[in-house]
Parts: structure tokens; C-alpha cells; sequence
């Protein structure tokens, strides 16, 4: 494998624009959750999504142990969430309005879609995993834009 400057690369791969997502869990009732940039729709029939956490992720592994978490993809005025949910060793849910998804995860309020999944398979991914969720329940509000981040910064 060729080697390249991590700063080289995530400037150059910053130029694709993508949407924010909140993925979240419930353990043992207490709600956990993180930002995560990199999420995909992998396939419609079985549906399957991807999401890619960071192996840092102190969240990460708490959700994966319950077998199932939410996708909750942020609207366009929900940059002030995404920035709280990215950092660690906060309550990132204080003050934030959220209902249950049918399998038990946070549906986080003001969100333009979810997607409720349990853990299809995890794989390695270098310094991220390559996760799949199996789709369980999905909904969407149409009239809401979501949050796109483009080259290092939110923005349309």
C-alpha cells in the first residue's frame, strides 16, 4: 500500500460533500450516542446501511454490545448537536429532546430521517470499523434539509 500524509488525504477526500449523522444507542436504558460522518446505504434488498466509527470511539463499543443502534441523520440548523455528540466524556444527551425508535435507540428530535438497524457485521477498517446494519424501521421528514459538511467545515 502506498503511502500517504493523513493530512494530504482528508483535505483532498474533504472536496466530497456528506451529510452529518448522530449514530445512537440505549444501554441498560442510558441513552450514548456520537457524530459519524461517514455513513452509507450499502444495499435495498436485504436493506443494509454502513456507518464507519473511529476505533476511539468511547461510544461506539457500548452500542455494538447492545446489538442494535439508530441512525439519525442531523437537519441543517443541528450543527450545535453535531459538534457536542464529536467530543468525549460529556453527557452529550443533556438538554437534548429525544423519543425511542422500535428497537430501543434514541430518534433524536428535529432530526430530517432515522434508521433503526441491528448489527448486521463488523469488520476492520483500519483506524475506523466498516459496520452494518440491517434495516429495521426508517422515516424521514421531507421538508427539512439535512447538514452537509464540505471540505472541513458545514455548509451547503
Amino acid at each position: 500500500m502506498a503511502s500517504t500524509d493523513p493530512t494530504t488525504m482528508r483535505s483532498v477526500l474533504g472536496h466530497f460533500p456528506s451529510g452529518v449523522t448522530i449514530v445512537t444507542g440505549a444501554v441498560d436504558g442510558v441513552p450514548a450516542g456520537f457524530t459519524c460522518q461517514s455513513f452509507s446505504s450499502l444495499s435495498l434488498d436485504p436493506p443494509l446501511v454502513l456507518i464507519l466509527p473511529g476505533r476511539g470511539s468511547s461510544s461506539w463499543p457500548k452500542i455494538e454490545a447492545t446489538g442494535r443502534f439508530c441512525v439519525n441523520v442531523l437537519a441543517e440548523d443541528q450543527q450545535e448537536l453535531s459538534t457536542t455528540f464529536a467530543h468525549s466524556g460529556t453527557d452529550k444527551f443533556a438538554g437534548v429532546e429525544w423519543r425511542t425508535s422500535p428497537l430501543g435507540s434514541p430518534i433524536l428530535a428535529g432530526a430530517t430521517a432515522w434508521i433503526d438497524c441491528t448489527l448486521y457485521a463488523c469488520h476492520d477498517g483500519g483506524d475506523h470499523l466498516i459496520v452494518i446494519g440491517a434495516v429495521h424501521d426508517l422515516a424521514a421528514e421531507p421538508e427539512t434539509p439535512p447538514l452537509v459538511f464540505h471540505r472541513g467545515a458545514y455548509g451547503l
